[in-house]
């Protein structure tokens, strides 16, 4: 799923007025991404992280889940703009977008 990255301030709020179609439909997508149990979890351990940021291999054995669906998650949420990603030689690691989460959050405000 392929979401575009907007502003911080893309959506009115959920509970303060009516929302456009196009409003309602952005934050349905992203909302839907934080559908998964697996993925939420995996913000979770990237978030308490000191660094702030987890290597793709470190949260297979954590989660119970294979590498393949480890990267597949980390790959929807990249997509989705709630992480960004760096290549470090043949590791990739993983870092929240705090601005996409703070839209999120504020569109429940």
């Amino acid at each position: 799923m392929k979401l575009s990255k907007p502003a911080v301030s893309c959506c009115s709020s959920l509970l303060a007025g009516r929302l456009t179609p196009d409003e309602a439909t952005h934050l349905a997508a992203a909302f839907r991404v934080l559908g998964e149990p697996a993925r939420l979890q995996m913000l979770s351990l990237i978030a308490a992280q000191p660094s702030g940021e987890v290597c793709a291999c470190e949260l297979a054995e954590p989660l119970g889940l294979s590498q393949p669906t480890v990267s597949h998650h980390l790959k929807v949420m990249y997509e989705a703009g709630l992480l960004e990603r760096e290549r470090r030689g043949t590791w990739i690691y993983y870092r929240i977008l705090p601005e996409k989460l703070a839209m999120l959050r504020e569109s429940l405000s």
